[in-house]
């Protein structure tokens, strides 16, 4: 359920960790290393978007365009999964609206409300995106290999069944 606190690590498992995301070994945790990995895509990500001409998109503004479905999601959805106040996601959707990102339109299940759905200017941009991530990811594969990485997306795949719960 959103918003509902996930499986807690357990007093024992929690003695073996730090302040500042390193284990008493001196190895970063896990979600820190998924961060990190996080973290370079997004700015691969950002970096090819500006080259292509989409050089007005923040990091916040991304990380709300990444959260629209392809059917539509309510500016409460987009405020719940990037974990932001409703107000914030507004103004951000006001923004890229007015640069022409995205578009409200109405809700087919519920004539109250409003989807933000991608305009023509966001779903140039969504496929520079994807097209980016899938470099960096060939990178990635290149530097893992191919079972290893199958592997990794195997483990986060089920590693996800326990932290997202937008899945």
């Amino acid at each position: 359920m959103p918003g509902e606190p996930k499986r807690r690590v357990s007093g024992t498992d929690a003695s073996a960790l730090v302040d500042n995301g390193v284990l008493d070994n001196g190895a970063l945790n896990i979600g820190l290393l998924c961060f990190i990995v996080q973290r370079a895509m997004e700015d691969r990500v950002l970096a090819d978007l500006a080259a292509a001409g989409f050089d007005d998109v923040t990091v916040a503004q991304a990380r709300v365009l990444a959260r629209v479905g392809s059917k539509g999601t309510r500016v409460t959805d987009l405020a719940d999964q990037a974990r932001v106040t409703k107000q914030t996601v507004t103004f951000m959707v006001d923004q890229l609206e007015r640069a022409g990102y995205v578009r409200r339109v109405a809700d087919p299940t519920d004539a109250r409300a409003r989807l933000v759905i991608f305009a023509d200017r966001g779903l140039a941009a969504q496929e520079v995106a994807r097209r980016t991530e899938a470099v960096v990811e060939a990178e990635w594969t290149r530097h893992l290999g191919r079972r290893t990485t199958a592997r990794l997306h195997q483990i986060l795949t089920q590693l996800r069944e326990i932290t997202d719960p937008y899945r």
